[in-house]
């Protein structure tokens, strides 16, 4: 199953707040939706979602029209949406049912999701009775508990400690795993490169990057180096700069070492070759894969 978004665009009285959003997902991927609070991320979302109806632009599905009435939609706020004062158990069993599961099949689904869980032992407790971290995975069984076609996770991990956010990524892999599209938003980078193949960053409404994580990094990491310098050096990238600058630019740092840049002419044996002429012996001197952390501020942290 493909899922294709085309030049979609969405206003709110005479401002525009999407600007022909275009990308696709595929069955078994798990997509990075990305962008600064307010690019447009969540009136994507709720089009998808048919809470908003777009200006123009086209969803499909495999090439036909995507009607969201005919797909099970399993959406995990980044806001808590259940009822605080009811039963968990109850309330599982009435969003599953809402979303077209029997009464049979809800109940089985809803123990099942919260056993796998570890939180059945509260099923019949009233939500609010339960730690954050325990209404938030309450909050991903309601996400999953109608087996939908369609996952859509925003902050995820938000209040999960590191053995909660264990399960929750076990569970995750196993929707990508079968063949579910999955998308993906939050502002913890480390979990969208642990997850998703392809991004799609939203920047005032409009999308500024997309495509393969990978080739990106690698189109990020062109011509970069990243370079250790040791104890011995108190100012590593004012040394390169006095010492290479007709070589390469220092263009960052990541705590102890240097990102530099080549400049024309310039290869990696030429400048590992001037270093050590010129006695300055790199104890770290490789290539400079970016984090998706550095990226994001790279391209969307000009607004103001």
């Amino acid at each position: 199953m493909k899922l294709e978004v085309r030049d979609l665009r969405k206003s709110f009285g005479e401002k525009e707040v999407l600007h022909g959003i275009s990308f696709s997902i595929e069955s078994g991927k798990a997509l990075g939706l990305l962008g600064r609070n307010g690019a447009g991320k969540t009136t994507t979302i709720r089009i998808l979602m048919d809470v908003f109806h777009a200006n123009s632009g086209t969803i499909t599905v495999d090439g036909r029209p995507f009607h969201p009435k005919q797909f099970r939609i399993g959406y995990l706020p980044e806001e808590r949406g259940l009822y605080p004062k009811k039963g968990v158990e109850e309330q599982l069993m009435y969003l599953a049912q809402l979303r077209g599961s029997s009464r049979a099949d809800a109940k089985q689904q809803t123990m099942r999701w919260l056993k796998r869980l570890g939180v059945e032992e509260y099923a019949q407790r009233k939500l609010e009775t339960l730690s954050k971290g325990n209404q938030q995975k309450v909050q991903l069984a309601q996400t999953l508990v109608c087996d939908p076609d369609l996952v859509i996770l925003d902050e995820p991990f938000s209040g999960l400690d590191p053995v909660n956010s264990q399960i929750l990524k076990d569970v995750i892999q196993e929707q990508i795993e079968a063949g579910k599209l999955v998308i993906f938003s939050s502002h913890q980078m480390s979990y969208v490169e642990e997850f998703c193949e392809d991004i799609v960053l939203i920047n005032r409404g409009e999308i500024v990057l997309s495509g393969a994580l990978s080739q990106i990094k690698k189109t990020y990491g062109k011509n970069r180096l990243i370079i250790g310098m040791g104890e011995s050096c108190q100012d590593p990238g004012q040394a390169l700069t006095d010492y290479m600058g007709d070589l390469i630019r220092v263009v960052g740092r990541r705590k102890e070492q240097v990102i530099v840049e080549l400049k024309a002419d310039c290869t990696r044996e030429l400048l590992l070759r001037e270093l050590l002429e010129r006695e300055l012996v790199p104890e770290e001197f490789g290539n400079y894969e970016p984090s998706l952390t550095e990226i994001f501020v790279e391209k969307a942290g000009d607004q103001s």
